[in-house]
């Protein structure tokens, strides 16, 4: 099935539940079962939990409402919340994060407010965040937390502008905030 066009109704499927194998052969069952063409997806391991976000497509008249029926007798024999939302116009298409992109990495000892601080000091210069993840590592009794993000940068910021930027932040957090620049992949 193409899947695109004005033909097909796009639907955001979230999964999330304790880990456990057989997660997304189950959840691509019963869309392959429905017809609907998987165009996007995302998944990660969240502490003990598994999370999937997917990007489907189906020819019309499709529903969320039968998409999610579906889902019901797989979701509570692996004791999963599956939610769903219908996606308008250009929704569903990736759109490749114009300007520079760059990495910022942050590491330091855990406490609240690293990511804020961090996304909040890009947000206020129009710096888009494309990717973020979080980890605690380390031992219990030194636990460090690790902050990676990508970024789009807009027209008139670049790399060194933002290691500036972050700069403060790295005295107040005392973390080790890291910016490079990388360079895109297209598949």
């Amino acid at each position: 099935m193409g899947g695109s066009g004005d033909t097909a109704v796009h639907i955001a499927v979230t999964i999330i539940g304790r880990d456990r194998p057989g997660i997304v052969a189950g959840a691509a069952e019963v869309l392959f079962r429905l017809g609907c063409n998987i165009e996007d997806s995302s998944c990660t391991m969240l502490g003990g939990q598994f999370a999937m976000i997917l990007i489907v497509s189906h020819s019309r008249p499709f529903s969320k409402a039968r998409l999610l029926e579906e889902f019901k007798a797989f979701g509570e024999s692996m004791q999963l919340s599956v939610f769903a939302r219908t996606l308008t116009g250009d929704e569903s298409r990736y759109q490749a994060p114009s300007g520079e992109l760059c990495m910022v990495s942050v590491y330091g000892s855990d406490r609240p407010g690293i990511v804020y601080r961090v996304a909040r000091e890009l947000a206020e210069r129009n710096i888009n965040i494309s990717d973020l993840n979080t980890r605690l590592i380390g031992s219990q009794e030194e636990p460090v937390y690790v902050l990676m993000l990508e970024a789009a940068l807009p027209e008139g910021i670049g790399i060194d502008d933002v290691s500036r930027l972050l700069e403060k932040l790295k005295k107040e957090l005392n973390v080790e905030i890291g910016v490079r620049s990388i360079t895109p992949v297209s598949l």
